[in-house]
């Protein structure tokens, strides 16, 4: 897996980032990621050649986000497929590479049951490669698709709960363009609101252990001229007690069917804090993090990473997230709790914004009335 370095652009309006994409190279066909280990010092990109180099990517968060994975679980199977892998290893191979993010799993999933429907009947390996190829590039554009409308209902939704005046959001982890194939999730709202001029400011907590916040959020705010502040996790009390939050918007890497929340942890405790001082919490992911073969979010699977990102800080550009060889900032043989979400019951979600509408109250009936009208739903 090769880097190359890609200029940043400087002045005037930045192009949409180049997150993932698809390369026919004369040696074969690629899949070139931006690495986000390397943010914001640098832009470089990771070229994938092959499912172990793209599972790597997954599981040291150089591509993350929940649709993102998605997308990039079903370009891995296109990937095997057109360089004469064995696919249902390869699918195998990428839906174990994170455990919590269950787009992961539908992208895969998809890719490959249209892979087996075209060999079955009876496409040569070229043919049924591009058709495995043609059902990644359709998962893409639906996710792009669905982040346009999760913007506008999220953006419809904040107007209705806080009419006419402008909004202090504050946000967790990373939600915009570096997890989508469009502009992200509740960061595509907080986008959509300063396009109309009424984003006050958008608090950026900093996302430790890794710095989602920090380092890829303040990165993206920034590039969209945003009024935005970052802050420590643990300043946010602070910050709903001064009454300087409006909102809460968070994405989703799991929505359970009872309507319970997997996403990065410290959402919970914002949610709590929401609560009692009578801020909307807004969940805002689209409908393919949805499980309904997740019964309640008890049952959700949460990754635990390694203690290593938790006793040691590495800068920016200084590697993989979580490799080691960073700062170490805790006694040697610490034990580490490293839980890289949490779970957040429906009770505290205000509502849960998805491309195919707003559910609020959110309940494991109104969620199941909302998959059934989609077509995106995913099946475990």
């Amino acid at each position: 897996m090769a880097d190359q370095d890609v200029q940043t652009p400087v002045g005037g309006e930045p192009p949409a980032l180049s997150v993932l994409r698809w390369d026919e190279l004369p040696e074969g066909p690629v899949l070139v990621l931006l690495d986000q280990t390397r943010l914001p010092a640098e832009e470089v990109e990771l070229v994938c050649t092959d499912v172990p180099a793209l599972v790597r990517a997954i599981r040291t968060l150089a591509v993350r986000g929940a649709p993102l994975l998605g997308i990039a679980g079903g370009y891995g199977v296109a990937l095997a497929a057109a360089r004469g892998y064995d696919v249902a290893e390869a699918a195998g191979l990428l839906v174990r590479a994170r455990p919590t993010a269950v787009n992961l799993g539908y992208g895969v999933r998809r890719v490959a049951a249209a892979y087996g429907a075209a060999a079955a009947k009876g496409a040569g390996t070229a043919e049924a490669a591009a058709v495995a190829l043609a059902e990644a590039q359709a998962v893409h554009r639906e996710d792009a698709r669905a982040s346009v409308r999760m913007a506008e209902y999220g953006t419809a939704l904040l107007e209705e709960l806080l009419p006419g005046r402008g909004y202090q959001l504050l946000t967790h982890c990373n939600t915009g363009a570096l997890v989508s194939g469009g502009e992200g999730t509740a960061f595509a709202v907080a986008l959509r609101v300063h396009r109309k001029g009424r984003l006050r400011r958008l608090w950026v907590d900093e996302t430790r252990p890794l710095l989602q916040g920090a380092r890829l959020t303040a990165y993206e705010a920034a590039r969209s001229g945003m009024a935005y502040s970052l802050l420590t996790d643990s300043a946010a009390g602070s910050l709903f007690a001064a009454g300087e939050v409006d909102a809460v918007l968070i994405g989703a890497d799991r929505i359970a069917a009872d309507g319970s929340v997997a996403n990065k942890v410290g959402s919970y405790p914002l949610a709590v804090l929401a609560k009692y001082h009578h801020v909307p919490f807004i969940v805002v992911a689209p409908t393919t993090t949805v499980d309904m073969e997740t019964a309640e979010g008890t049952s959700i699977i949460v990754e635990q990473r390694s203690g290593q990102e938790v006793t040691e800080v590495t800068s920016p550009g200084g590697g993989s997230v979580g490799s080691g060889g960073g700062m170490v900032v805790a006694p040697l043989g610490a034990p580490v709790y490293n839980p890289a979400f949490d779970v957040t019951p429906s009770e505290l979600i205000t509502a849960i914004v998805t491309e195919e509408g707003v559910i609020s109250p959110v309940t494991g009936v109104g969620l199941a009335e909302l998959c059934a009208r989609s077509s995106q739903v995913t099946i475990s």
